[in-house]
């Protein structure tokens, strides 16, 4: 059953001698925390995990010190093993999380709530921090500044060799345990080896194949080559054997996760042996659209930003707005490698959806500038409108961009560097941990949210 929260403790005037007492912004944010919308919907996504969570069943994790843990997960950059481990050893965080005296939830129970918990709730947790936000002052709206950032997924340099390997071990993994589900009789039955493991042999090709890959002889090539036509048979072969497997599973009740898994990571497979052959056998340059560089993170796309010291990121890419007071009002994870002049529509109406007015003021650099993005601004009602011109300038575009209000906007818009920076610094958007496109969403929209929570309580701190 869903519990709210324990009977309060204050474990503070239990030990007055050690005198012990929130720091200034722990103090802030903790006030913040207790806000009822935030509550109400985180909650609504904690329900959805059995029919009748709400009222039968062992009591849970109460959700306020669900909430306040994984805020403090990310505030300071904890693993869920990490935050278990030092909220249950520090009096301050127990008093923070509202843990009190209790026992902290195991990490794999973490893990488990907060996988629960959407991205679109995330969202909409992040929406209302703003609110709470424009309603200290901390923001008003005035002014918006915008840019986007690539977030990477936790995969390794992808090779077509190595998503080979991948999609191999995996199926053979998978079809070990469908063996276990199937009766005796069907196994014995089947003809052939349905339930071989080729993963070794993959791995040893993928390794001639690095092996070869750094000579330039004519017969290092044929042996690479040889290597690669063995490795993409190898590959067929566990896709057929999968298909078999998957037939011997339609009349085990117990089956239809197993077998969906393996369909789907056997179609994986095939769009890795499809881009292996034309690269490696056809000379074809594959177009980065339509790239599969990792199995587990399918979504992952190929960032290309001109960035000297990064040329090619694997991650999404987030585009964000941020607000004066240093709240980042908005953020939407983009397909592929997604154009900056497309941009601007959504971000303004997203700005008036949580404002109710346009800003006065709009800031973004030269890839978002063009005629109907400045038509556009105006069209809305934005008084003042910042998009620098690239390449060559006419003299009168030279005289506008000369203006002291256009330069002051320049060096606002420059601070948006500076928080993505710090949010890149602070693990609020790095690399992510979580698994698969949801769990991606979660991970940004905890980063900017946990982010938003920081800057308000050292405002309030502050003053």
């Amino acid at each position: 059953m869903i519990v709210d929260r324990y009977d309060p403790v204050n474990l503070f005037e239990m030990l007055p001698k050690l005198k012990l007492e929130f720091e200034p912004e722990l103090a802030e944010l903790d006030v913040l925390l207790e806000d009822d919308e935030l509550f109400k919907l985180l909650k609504a996504d904690l329900l959805k995990r059995y029919p009748h969570s709400a009222r039968l069943g062992r009591h849970s994790t109460p959700v306020e010190v669900i909430l306040r843990m994984l805020v403090v997960k990310r505030l300071y950059g904890w693993s869920y093993e990490q935050t278990e481990h030092f909220v249950s050893d520090s009096i301050v965080l127990r008093q923070f999380c509202r843990l009190y005296l209790q026992s902290a939830p195991d990490d794999t129970t973490l893990i488990r709530w907060a996988n629960l918990i959407g991205p679109t709730t995330v969202e909409a947790l992040n929406d209302r921090v703003v609110e709470l936000a424009r309603s200290l002052k901390v923001s008003r709206g005035r002014k918006l500044r915008t840019d986007g950032t690539v977030v990477e997924t936790n995969i390794r340099h992808p090779t077509d060799d190595a998503l080979i390997v991948d999609g191999v071990r995996v199926i053979s993994r998978l079809v070990g345990r469908a063996k276990k589900l199937i009766p005796k009789s069907v196994c014995q039955a089947a003809s052939g080896e349905p339930f071989r493991n080729r993963t070794r042999s993959a791995k040893r090709l993928a390794h001639n194949i690095s092996k070869m890959a750094l000579r330039g002889t004519q017969e290092a090539k044929a042996t690479y080559l040889a290597a690669y036509q063995r490795l993409v048979e190898v590959a067929r072969y566990s896709i057929k054997q999968a298909e078999r497997v998957r037939s011997m599973l339609e009349d085990v009740p117990s089956a239809p996760k197993i077998s969906e898994e393996i369909s789907h990571f056997g179609g994986l497979l095939e769009r890795a042996i499809s881009q292996t052959s034309r690269r490696v056998f056809k000379g074809e340059q594959v177009p980065a659209k339509e790239k599969l560089v990792s199995i587990f993170e399918e979504h992952t796309a190929i960032i290309r930003r001109g960035k000297a010291r990064k040329q090619t990121e694997f991650g999404r890419k987030v585009w964000l707005s941020e607000v004066d007071g240093g709240i980042v009002s908005g953020f939407r994870i983009l397909q592929g490698n997604a154009g900056d002049e497309a941009q601007l529509r959504p971000t303004l109406e997203d700005h008036l959806r949580l404002f109710g007015k346009p800003p006065e003021l709009v800031a973004a650099d030269r890839n978002v500038h063009s005629k109907e993005n400045e038509l556009l601004a105006k069209q809305m009602k934005v008084k003042k409108v910042c998009l620098p011109k690239a390449g060559k300038k006419s003299a009168e575009r030279k005289e506008h961009e000369r203006q002291g209000w256009f330069k002051r906007a320049r060096r606002f818009r420059a601070g948006i560097e500076g928080r993505i920076s710090v949010m890149k610094r602070r693990e609020y958007l790095g690399r992510c941990r979580d698994k698969g496109e949801e769990g991606f969403g979660r991970w940004v929209g905890w980063g900017v949210l946990t982010a938003n929570l920081d800057t308000i309580a050292q405002t309030l701190a502050a003053r």
